[in-house]
C-alpha cells in the first residue's frame, strides 16, 4: 500500500521533485498538493515574457490538468496551509481542509522583501513574484502613465523591461553604485545600465527611496535627498527572504531559512524541505539550478536511497535582459592573490573578464557574448588548472591551444558532466543519454524529457549542438519543427520540395507533400503562400485568403475593431500637399489620433473599416501609397538629415535611403524588414539595431545586417564595407534575397543569421560576385509584380482579396 506523501507548495522546486520521484518509484506514494495559488505549477522564470506580452500564462506552464491526473496527484488550489500538526501528522488549510501524511514536503518558497518605508501599503505598490503580480503590473500599464521600480537587480530590470514594452514611461532606483551588483562587477554593471537608458528606461543608481507618495493611491516616490518621481504604479524587487514561517511555527529548526541536512530532511526525520525556502550548510539559494539539484536528492531520499545526498550548489547565473546576453560565476572580488583577465570590445558591445587564484578560474563574468559560459563555468567548478591555456583563455573553447575550433569540436571536447542548460540544471551526459535511450530526434522531444531549453530558451542553440553530435547526419533543425499540425515536414524540407518538384499551387504543395489536412490552417496556409510567391514570382498568383487579417485589408486591425493607416514617406520625408492630405483626411473622416511613428511616418489610428477605400484614395489624390506597416515586407528605411545639412554628415544619407526604399518596397519577406541609413558614425538613423543598417564614412558604406529592437533587442552584424550607392543596393538587395529564399515564414533576419551563420551569408552576398549578382537579379524580377500599391489597386477595383476576414482567422493572428 502506498504512503501517503503531502507536498506543501506547487513551485518549480517541488514539481521537479515529483516528476524525479515518479520517474524511479512511480508507486510508491498517495501525493496531495497544497498550493496557496488558484492554479497549476507554472514557470516563474518565464513571467518576464509574459509581462513583455511575448508570452501567455498557458505558454509557461509546467504541469497541466492532465498531469496531475495522470500521476494521482490530488491538487488543492488556492488552499495556503496555516497549520503542520508533527504529532498527528497533519496539515490543514485555511479553509479547514486536512491531509494526513506519512511523508511531509515543505516548499514554500520565498516572500518578497518589503522596504518599511511610508506609503508601501497604498494601492498601486505591488512586488514580483507570481503571476498576480505580473497581472497586476498589466493592469496598470493598460492605463499607462509612469512606473517606478525600486530594485536594479535581475527582477527589477526585468520588470522594467516588461512594463517599457507596455507602452510606460520608467525609471529603475538602485541602492548600489552600479546595477545587479550581485551577478557583475562595476565594468559590467556600467555597460547594462548604458544599454537600459538606450532603451529609454532611466537609472537612477545610488538612489535611497524615503516614502512611497500618495492619499488613496499611489502618486511618486520620494528619495533620501528631496527628489520626488511621479508614478502611477511603484514595483517593489528589491530581494527576497526564504518562506520559513509556517516551518518555525511548527516547531522546526530555522534559521534565515528551513534548516536541512545533506539528505534534505529538516530537523523531523519525516519532513522534507526544498527549494527557496531552505537553508543548507548557511546558504540561501534563489537561482532554479540548486533548487533542482536538492530535488534530486529529495526524490531518491523519498524512494529509499539513502546514500543520494546534496552538499551544496557553485552557482552560475546566464540571464537575458531586455535583450543583452549576462553571465556570472563564482567569485569576481578584487584581491591580492588574484589576476584578472579581461577583453573589452567597445565597438561590439563586449565586456569579458576572468578572475583567477593559483592559476584556477574563481570567477567569471560575461557581458554581450555568453556562448563560453558554460565552458568557463565547468572549468570553475572542477578547479581545473589553466596555466597551459593562460595565452588565450579569454577568447574562449574555441581557441584553446591557439588554434580556433569549429563549434562543433568544442561542444564534442565538453564533458558529460558540463552544464548546458542553466535553468534546468541539465547536463551534456544527460542529453546524450536520453536522446540515445529513448531515440529521440527533435528539439521538442528534447525538451519534454529532459526540459533542456524548455525555461528561458537561451541555451537552444548549444542543445541543437548537442543532437547534432550525438544523431549526426540524423539530425536537421528543420526536421526539429514541423510547421504546424498538417504536416511532419519542417519549413527547409517544404522550401526544398516546392522548387525541387516544381510545385505551384497551394493544393498541389498539399497534395504531393501529404497534407494531413484537407485544407491547411491559419499557420501553414501563410507560410505556403509566401513560400511560393517567392519561389515563383512570375507565375504564382498571390492567394489573399491565406494572408492575416492585416494583409488582407491592407491596414492594421486595432483592439477596438478599427484601423490604422500609414501611408508611406519615403526615407522619412514629406512636403506640405502630403501633410495637408493627411490633415484634411484626418478631419474628413473623424479620425481621432494622429501619431508620428518611430519609422519617421504619420499613423492615422481609429479609422473606421467602411471608410478605408475613401481614406486610401484621397490619400492617392495627394501622390501618396501604402507604406505596408501591416506587411510580411519592407517596413520603412529611417534616415537622418545627412550631409546636406549636417555639419557632421559625410554621404547624401536622406537619398539613399529614398533610393533603397523606392527600389524595395512592395517586397514580400518571411517576417517584417526595417532598415536605416545613417549619414555618419553618430548614427542618428539608429541603422545598427535594424534588419539593415547603412553607416555612411567618408570612404564610403557600411552595410550592417541581423539586428532588431522590438522585444528582442539585437545589435546588428558588419556584412561589409562598399565605395558606390549602386554597389550598397545590390548588396543589400542580395541580401534580402537570400533571406526571402532561406528565410521561415515569420523567421525575423537576426534569426534566419542565428541559424544560418553570418559567415555563410558573408561568403554568398560579399565573396562570390556571381551569387550576388543572380540574388539581386532575382529581386528584381520579382519587384516587377510586387511594386503595385495595394490601396491605388483597391480603389480602383481590381483588387480581388477577400475585404472581410476569412472566419479560421482571430483578431490574435494579427497579432502574430
Amino acid at each position: 500500500m502506498p504512503k501517503k506523501l503531502v507536498v506543501i507548495g506547487n513551485g518549480m522546486a517541488a514539481g521537479r521533485a515529483l516528476e524525479e520521484l515518479f520517474e524511479h518509484a512511480p508507486d510508491a506514494y498517495e501525493v496531495t498538493i497544497f498550493g496557496a495559488e488558484p492554479r497549476v505549477n507554472y514557470n516563474r522564470i518565464m513571467l518576464s515574457p509574459v509581462l513583455s506580452g511575448e508570452k501567455a500564462y498557458e505558454d509557461i506552464l509546467i504541469h497541466d490538468d492532465a498531469w496531475y491526473e495522470a500521476n494521482g496527484v490530488t491538487l488543492h488550489r488556492g488552499k495556503q496551509v496555516v497549520q503542520i500538526d508533527r504529532d498527528a501528522k497533519c496539515v490543514r488549510a485555511a479553509d479547514g481542509t486536512a491531509a494526513d501524511y506519512d511523508q511531509l514536503l515543505i516548499a514554500t518558497g520565498s516572500l518578497p522583501f518589503i522596504i518599511p518605508i511610508p506609503g508601501v501599503s497604498l494601492p498601486g505598490v505591488v512586488t514580483y513574484r507570481d503571476l498576480d503580480d505580473v497581472n497586476a503590473m498589466l493592469a496598470a500599464a493598460q492605463k499607462g502613465g509612469r512606473a517606478v521600480v525600486i530594485g536594479g537587480g535581475l527582477l527589477g530590470l526585468e520588470a522594467a523591461a516588461g512594463l517599457k514594452a507596455q507602452g510606460m514611461d520608467v525609471t529603475v532606483l538602485h541602492l548600489m553604485p552600479t546595477l545587479m551588483e550581485r551577478q557583475l562587477d562595476p565594468s559590467a554593471g556600467y555597460l547594462l545600465q548604458r544599454a537600459m537608458e538606450e532603451r529609454g528606461i532611466a537609472v537612477r543608481c545610488k538612489a535611497n527611496t524615503h516614502a512611497i507618495l500618495g492619499e488613496t493611491h499611489v502618486t511618486g516616490v520620494k528619495l533620501d535627498d528631496g527628489t520626488e518621481l511621479p508614478a502611477d504604479i511603484v514595483v517593489m524587487a528589491v530581494g527576497i527572504r526564504p518562506n520559513a514561517v509556517l516551518a518555525k511555527e511548527a516547531g522546526l529548526e530555522t534559521n534565515r531559512g528551513v534548516l536541512v541536512g545533506d539528505d534534505m530532511r529538516t530537523s523531523d526525520p519525516d519532513v522534507f524541505a526544498v527549494g527557496e525556502c531552505v537553508e543548507h550548510r548557511g546558504t540561501c539559494y534563489g537561482l532554479v539550478a540548486p533548487l533542482y539539484e536538492m530535488a534530486k536528492v529529495v526524490a531518491a531520499q523519498l524512494a529509499d536511497d539513502v546514500t543520494a545526498a546534496y552538499t551544496g550548489s557553485v552557482t552560475a547565473t546566464k540571464l537575458k535582459v531586455t535583450g543583452i546576453d549576462l553571465f556570472s560565476a563564482g567569485d569576481f572580488s578584487e584581491a591580492n592573490d588574484r589576476q584578472d583577465i579581461v577583453l573589452r570590445d567597445v565597438a561590439r558591445g563586449i565586456y569579458k573578464r576572468i578572475v583567477l587564484k593559483d592559476n584556477r578560474i574563481v570567477g567569471t563574468v560575461l557581458y554581450g557574448e555568453t556562448a563560453d559560459g558554460s565552458w568557463f563555468f565547468d572549468l570553475l567548478r572542477k578547479e581545473s588548472d589553466v596555466s597551459e591555456l593562460r595565452d588565450t583563455l579569454i577568447f574562449g573553447q574555441s581557441y584553446v591551444g591557439g588554434v580556433p575550433l569549429d563549434p562543433m569540436a568544442a561542444v564534442a571536447a565538453l564533458p558529460d558532466d558540463a552544464e548546458i542548460c542553466g535553468c534546468n540544471g541539465v547536463c551534456k551526459g544527460k542529453i546524450v543519454q536520453t536522446i540515445t535511450d529513448k531515440g529521440l530526434s527533435t528539439l521538442a522531444d528534447v525538451r519534454a524529457h529532459t526540459k533542456a531549453s524548455a525555461s528561458c530558451g537561451t541555451c537552444t542553440g548549444l542543445v541543437e549542438q548537442v543532437m547534432a553530435l550525438t544523431l549526426g547526419d540524423k539530425f536537421s533543425r528543420a526536421a526539429t519543427e514541423p510547421m504546424c499540425g498538417c504536416t511532419d515536414l519542417g519549413h527547409d524540407e517544404v522550401r526544398r520540395l516546392i522548387h525541387a518538384a516544381g510545385l505551384k499551387s497551394i493544393p498541389a504543395v498539399m497534395q504531393e507533400l501529404g497534407w494531413k489536412t484537407s485544407c491547411g490552417c491559419a499557420k501553414c496556409r501563410p507560410a505556403l503562400n509566401y513560400y511560393l510567391l517567392c519561389d515563383w514570382p512570375e507565375e504564382y498568383e498571390d492567394d489573399g485568403r491565406s494572408r492575416y487579417i492585416n494583409e488582407r485589408v491592407h491596414a492594421n486591425i486595432q483592439k477596438d475593431g478599427t484601423y490604422s493607416v500609414v501611408p508611406r514617406m519615403w526615407g522619412g520625408l514629406t512636403n506640405p500637399r502630403e501633410l495637408r492630405a493627411i490633415a484634411d483626411v484626418a478631419e474628413k473622416y473623424g479620425i481621432p489620433t494622429v501619431k508620428v511613428t518611430g519609422g519617421q511616418r504619420i499613423d492615422l489610428l481609429g479609422v473606421r473599416k467602411e471608410d478605408l477605400p475613401a481614406v486610401w484614395a484621397d490619400l492617392n489624390d495627394a501622390g501618396m501609397v501604402s507604406g505596408h506597416a501591416y506587411a510580411k515586407g519592407l517596413r520603412t528605411v529611417k534616415t537622418c538629415v545627412g550631409r546636406d545639412w549636417c555639419r557632421f554628415g559625410t554621404q547624401d544619407s536622406t537619398g539613399l535611403g529614398v533610393k533603397i526604399e523606392k527600389f524595395m518596397w512592395g517586397s514580400w519577406t518571411p517576417a517584417k524588414v526595417k532598415m536605416g541609413v545613417s549619414g555618419c558614425p553618430r548614427n542618428c538613423a539608429e541603422a545598427t539595431c535594424k534588419d539593415v543598417g547603412v553607416i555612411c564614412v567618408d570612404s564610403g558604406f557600411e552595410i550592417h545586417f541581423a539586428g532588431a529592437a522590438g522585444l528582442h533587442i539585437k545589435g546588428t552584424q558588419l556584412l561589409c564595407k562598399v565605395a558606390g550607392e549602386d554597389e550598397c543596393i545590390e548588396v543589400i538587395a542580395a541580401l534580402t534575397q537570400l533571406y526571402r529564399e532561406q528565410g521561415h515564414y515569420l523567421e525575423r533576419m537576426y534569426k534566419w543569421a542565428d541559424r544560418v551563420g553570418v559567415d555563410a551569408i558573408r561568403m554568398i552576398v560579399v565573396d562570390d560576385r556571381e551569387k550576388r549578382r543572380a540574388l539581386f537579379e532575382r529581386f528584381e524580377i520579382s519587384q516587377k509584380k510586387a511594386q503595385i500599391d495595394p490601396w491605388a489597386e483597391r480603389v480602383a477595383g481590381h483588387d480581388a482579396h477577400e475585404f472581410n476576414p476569412m472566419a479560421n482567422f482571430t483578431l490574435a493572428e494579427a497579432a502574430e
